[in-house]
């Protein structure tokens, strides 16, 4: 158990990371602190931490910069990866989730990076292999390696060190995420996460992708957690804003004005320049250009969409690290 009060969920690997809400903060800070660590090692010293050790990337969902993210930060490492996606694998035959962790278990893998279309099912193998499990997103449920590298570049851009990660380390911060919350995991981890550092997290969109009962899934963070509807009222408060893509694949006949969503909801470079001229753009991507966001303000001053996916690597070799040695103190 942490400084505040998290442990980790029993009956499964100590080496996991199923949810952001299992890290305690003192957790959270020696990642960060971890993860840049690692980064500063010269090669030779860096791919003996994890030398011969095997680590298994099972990707139900197509994805790109998490599944390469995990890729190269296990090499980095000096482990062995293999990718099995429900496209060429026997996932595709309908073998199950817990056949195919014990086959990966048998074949000799010991950490298991799962992404999956369905919520919770990072638990499940993780409780069913007895492996270390790192949850790379679960249906509309959790990232939570998203959340801790999305952290990271808060932090860097406030010019904070990741050593200081407290209950008031984003005191007085705003953040507003916009977009498609109703099926945004990214969301999800950001709003548990957030609020325990004191960042005020506020939520905007329209109500067909942010139905007012969203503020029913995080209870306990109180006024640190609200809706706004009015995309340049939320603005104006902001230090940081987050972009989310609308989930075309996920709306499942829900209809989307898109010229209207547009109209009230996109980030482009007046609307920033008039509303938050000093906030930090982020979008943990994939981005649609001239939807969500403009490419002068992806590209431009503020963003640091690309910082975002540096830290995603540094991030996600300490939780390989801390996967496979979670016993050990890091050297």
């Amino acid at each position: 158990m942490g400084d505040d009060g998290v442990e980790a969920k029993s009956g499964t690997n100590a080496g996991s990371l199923l949810s952001i809400a299992d890290f305690s903060l003192d957790e959270v800070a020696a990642v960060l602190q971890r993860g840049d660590a690692l980064a500063a090692e010269a090669h030779r010293e860096r791919v003996a931490r994890l030398d011969g050790r095997r680590v298994a990337l099972l990707f139900y969902e197509s994805s790109t910069r998490t599944r390469t993210s995990f890729e190269l930060a296990a090499k980095s490492l000096g482990a062995m990866t293999t990718l099995v996606s429900d496209k060429s694998s026997s996932i595709e035959k309908g073998e199950s989730l817990y056949d195919t962790g014990v086959t990966l278990r048998a074949l000799g893998a010991e950490c298991i990076v799962l992404r999956s279309n369905f919520s919770g099912a990072p638990e499940v193998l993780a409780r069913l292999t007895g492996l270390p499990v790192l949850n790379a997103g679960d249906g509309m449920h959790e990232h939570p390696s998203q959340a801790l590298l999305d952290v990271r570049t808060m932090l860097e851009w406030f010019g904070i060190a990741p050593v200081a990660v407290r209950p008031d380390t984003l005191r007085d911060k705003v953040v507003v995420i916009t977009g498609d919350i109703r099926h945004s995991r990214v969301a999800r981890s950001n709003a548990m996460l957030l609020p325990r550092l004191g960042a005020r997290v506020i939520l905007c969109g329209p109500e067909e992708l942010l139905p007012q009962e969203a503020l029913g899934l995080w209870p306990g963070v109180g006024p640190a957690f609200e809706i706004q509807r009015n995309f340049e009222r939320a603005l104006r408060l902001a230090d940081v804003v987050m972009m989310l893509r609308v989930q075309r694949e996920r709306l499942l006949g829900l209809e989307l004005d898109v010229a209207a969503y547009v109209e009230r909801y996109q980030l482009h470079e007046r609307r920033l320049r008039e509303c938050a001229p000093g906030a930090l753009v982020m979008h943990p991507g994939p981005m649609v250009r001239g939807l969500e966001i403009t490419s002068d303000v992806a590209d431009g001053a503020q963003s640091r969409i690309e910082r975002q996916v540096t830290h995603g690597l540094r991030v996600r070799m300490a939780l390989l690290e801390r996967a496979l040695t979670p016993h050990q103190e890091a050297a």
